[in-house]
């Protein structure tokens, strides 16, 4: 069953909702600049109204091992995903900062995010040493990219990038991918959108539940 992921969560609205509708990951971005950036003081207050079992996932660009490991270690979030040129020596050092082994995708502490243009950066991306890779079109672009590059994937991935709950379904259907990742797909007006993470999360069930007829 593919897992879904809902990112961007910036109030306490946002919280309500993905409690409702129960996806298995939520992200808070920590990008100064971005439209749906948070603090990590604000991150903490939202984490705090996060149901049980729901993991936070904290988005990254480059920012410093220390801070990454900080939000890691006081429990804002279980998850780091990284957005930037962070490499295989940055990915050590913060497994170490914040005490962190090595996990499989569905355990995944650490999910290195990789913008996918070409073959080769897909096969780069396979060649991670982070828990799990993410394949994307770009940052917060919501557009989709060439997902017949993602065949070539060589390991179970997170797929993002202009997904919504109309086209979710028969790209889950077509590639499996071991989790969807979404944002502006579930929000109408510029805010996140209960129906629209509702029509989400059912068409990647129904998608899933289809594979195993």
């Amino acid at each position: 069953m593919t897992r879904v992921k809902m990112c961007g969560m910036r109030t306490p609205a946002d919280i309500a909702a993905v409690n409702l509708v129960r996806p298995d990951y939520v992200g808070f971005v920590f990008v100064p600049g971005r439209r749906r950036a948070v603090s990590p003081e604000r991150a903490r207050v939202l984490r705090g109204l996060l149901a049980p079992g729901i993991c936070a996932v904290g988005v990254f660009v480059d920012a410093p091992v220390d801070t990454v490991a900080a939000l890691l270690a006081d429990g804002t979030i279980d998850v780091a995903q990284l957005h930037g040129s962070e490499d295989a020596a940055y990915i050590e050092r913060l497994r170490r900062a914040a005490g962190l082994a090595p996990a499989d995708v569905a355990g995944a502490r650490i999910i290195d995010a990789r913008t996918v243009r070409t073959a080769a950066d897909v096969r780069s991306a396979c060649e991670s040493t982070a828990d799990a890779i993410l394949l994307d079109n770009g940052m917060g672009t919501g557009e989709t990219f060439d997902h017949a590059l993602v065949e070539l994937a060589c390991r179970p991935f997170f797929l993002a990038g202009g997904l919504d709950p109309e086209n979710v379904g028969a790209i889950v259907g077509r590639l499996a991918p071991f989790a969807v990742d979404v944002s502006s797909g579930i929000e109408a007006g510029g805010a996140k959108d209960l129906g629209r993470m509702r029509a989400f999360a059912r068409a990647v069930t129904t998608a899933g539940d289809n594979d195993r007829a």
